[in-house]
């Protein structure tokens, strides 16, 4: 019986199970050298596989990533969610935002939303981010998200970064998660444009 992947709303998001009309992108992506701290880049046939497995994923585990939409227009950004392969100590929470996306924050929305949905609807205690240490964005994201670096924690191969995400319990009303709401709202809708500024 196939899995019902819920959705989740955000203010400006909507996370939905991965489909077919979305593979183009996370083809384009996975092809390109932005996929190069993800495994990438990967050849078609590469790329497919692992797409696959995406949608296998919630299948098998229970859990996975989303597609990142906007609510407004349904533009495609990204994916974030849960991942756990064969071979992964733990419970992953992970991004990817399309080259194009990026810089808008829409990686950190996602994640947060993802992050509190497996807290409060799955039951999880803790997760972590396997990333590489020379992927600066993603260690920079995972600090946003409160997440510290565990150097105790097993690693999937000895040559990536553990980040530990603050357990449900210290997240709950915490000035981390009152910094990420705030953080989200800026992005959403800033205060402060000035012609020819970037805000991001």
């Amino acid at each position: 019986m196939p899995f019902d992947i819920p959705v989740i709303e955000t203010r400006r998001l909507e996370l939905r199970g991965p489909e077919a009309q979305d593979y183009p992108d996370f083809k384009a992506t996975f092809s390109s050298y932005r996929s190069r701290f993800m495994g990438g880049p990967l050849n078609t046939y590469e790329a497919w596989m692992l797409y696959a497995a995406e949608i296998g994923h919630w299948q098998v585990r229970g859990f996975g990533m989303w597609m990142i939409h906007d609510k407004a227009s349904g533009e495609t950004y990204g994916m974030a969610g849960g991942w756990q392969p064969a071979g992964w100590p733990e419970r992953e929470i992970a991004w990817i935002i399309w080259p194009g996306a990026a810089g808008k924050g829409y990686a950190l929305e996602a994640a947060h939303a993802a992050r509190r949905h497996f807290y409060s609807e799955l039951g999880w205690e803790t997760a972590v981010s396997y990333i590489d240490p020379k992927n600066l964005d993603s260690i920079r994201l995972a600090e946003r998200l409160g997440a510290t670096k565990d150097h105790g924690a097993a690693t999937i191969d000895g040559n990536d970064a553990v980040y530990r995400h603050p357990a449900p319990d210290a997240l709950k009303d915490s000035q981390i998660a009152h910094g990420i709401d705030m953080e989200i709202s800026h992005y959403a809708d800033p205060l402060f444009k000035p012609e020819g500024w970037a805000i991001d």
